[in-house]
């Protein structure tokens, strides 16, 4: 109990994440052993990420900087609003599927939040849309980017739990492409409401295949990454160095907008990002054996499985649980944490793994979007200087949308698994 006050306090002092659980986990080896055990966090950093497949998060994140640099993100919103900008609401509607475009280079919802913070909501704006709005679509869209592969998270509970990276990555597409039809239909239940405004006139055929041209190399990054995966011809951790190759030779031979200084620049930035993670994951580590060690995981576990021997009870409670803690902790220190105790019981009801895995992505996904510690929601208020509390109000509409996908997504594993199995996971 100490120890978890020892957390607590820390995090409400403003402790980075990462600080706050290595020194809570140290306090507890310490608690147990004194210097003896606590000379042990060491080992249990290296531990926690002696993962092979943790070397593709740094690659993924320098195809994402690459591609960014390059200005496909324009390319991108250009085509979006070409196919959609037509409808009352357009460039909310554009925002949506751009995201969904933009979630296969970047695979970090963070990232499609401060993009768009900066380049869509300010042109939401001056087209008429209220900049919390704005900015509470980005949000909402933000979340496909880790759900559509590629995805850092994925690659993280797929590396813990032993589960085909390749498969969860083929079991986010379609619940990625309903996150966007959802939020769609929400912007245009509410378009005449809110009086959004109208769009420009419909692009004709040849606008559309001309900013379809200018898109299409960003268009087959996933492509590339997901088919060199599910042939078999490279891992995951290739896969993610072929899309560095991939953005390197768009920069600098088809672009040619990729200098050296910008180069280094972005390194710098991945490695920056990278740490952050990593230092998330080794002090979740050290946490996490002392939550073992005290046999923690095994009473959640039980108490859990004590409350009902009903299936979707236990699932509806699993769900509960993840998206009631993302609301106050970093979802990768919580997927290290709670997965190794919470995914056996979902073995217990007979839930397949991957099936398994894109609920606790996408529970984790949403709680990126949920004050008061929505990774997200920080990320537009300081790229855009709008009140959080104003763009929670606005985000309610499709935070409860996309929470009743999830419901659907948890009861049919027919709709998750369709794509995986037509792959042959």
């Amino acid at each position: 109990m100490t120890i978890a006050l020892i957390l607590v306090v820390l995090l409400i002092i403003g402790t980075p994440v990462g600080v706050a659980l290595g020194l809570a986990g140290l306090a507890g080896m310490f608690s147990i052993g004194g210097l003896h055990f606590a000379s042990l966090a060491p080992a249990k950093v290296f531990n926690g990420l002696n993962i092979f497949p943790f070397l593709a998060m740094p690659f993924f994140i320098l195809a994402g900087e690459i591609m960014n640099h390059t200005g496909i993100t324009s390319r991108l919103v250009q085509f979006s609003q070409a196919l959609v900008g037509h409808f009352r609401g357009g460039l909310a509607h554009s925002n949506m599927v751009a995201s969904v475009f933009f979630s296969g280079i970047t695979g970090a919802a963070t990232a499609d939040a401060a993009a768009f913070g900066r380049t869509l909501v300010p042109a939401m704006v001056e087209q008429g849309y209220s900049r919390p709005y704005a900015c509470a679509v980005t949000a909402a869209g933000s979340i496909i980017g880790p759900t559509i592969p590629p995805s850092g998270l994925m690659v993280v509970y797929g590396s813990l739990m032993g589960v085909s990276i390749g498969g969860l990555f083929a079991t986010g597409i379609l619940p990625g492409l309903l996150i966007c039809l959802v939020c769609m239909a929400i912007i245009a239940v509410f378009a005449k409401r809110k009086n959004l405004p109208k769009a420009a006139q419909r692009a004709s055929l040849r606008q559309l295949l001309g900013h379809f041209k200018g898109s299409l190399l960003a268009l087959l990054m996933p492509l590339i990454i997901l088919g060199g995966i599910v042939s078999g011809i490279v891992t995951p951790t290739e896969a993610a160095s072929v899309a560095v190759a991939y953005a390197l030779f768009i920069g600098s031979v088809v672009y040619r907008n990729l200098s050296f200084a910008a180069l280094f620049r972005m390194l710098i930035s991945t490695a920056q990002i990278s740490a952050v993670i990593y230092l998330i994951i080794g002090a979740a580590s050290i946490f996490g054996w002392w939550l073992s060690f005290n046999q923690i995981p095994q009473f959640i576990a039980t108490f859990i499985s004590q409350l009902s021997d009903n299936p979707n009870v236990i699932l509806l409670l699993i769900i509960g649980l993840l998206l009631v803690v993302g609301m106050i902790m970093d979802i990768n220190a919580m997927l290290i944490i709670l997965a190794p105790v919470l995914v056996p019981l979902t073995e217990q009801i007979g839930m397949d793994p991957l099936h398994a895995g894109i609920i606790f992505v996408l529970a984790l996904n949403i709680s990126l979007m949920t004050p008061p510690v929505g990774a997200c929601l920080f990320v537009l208020s300081s790229v855009t200087g709008e009140k959080l509390e104003r763009i929670s109000a606005e985000l309610m509409p499709f935070l409860i949308g996309q929470l009743i996908l999830l419901m659907f997504l948890a009861f049919t594993p027919e709709v998750t698994l369709f794509i995986p199995r037509l792959l042959g996971y």
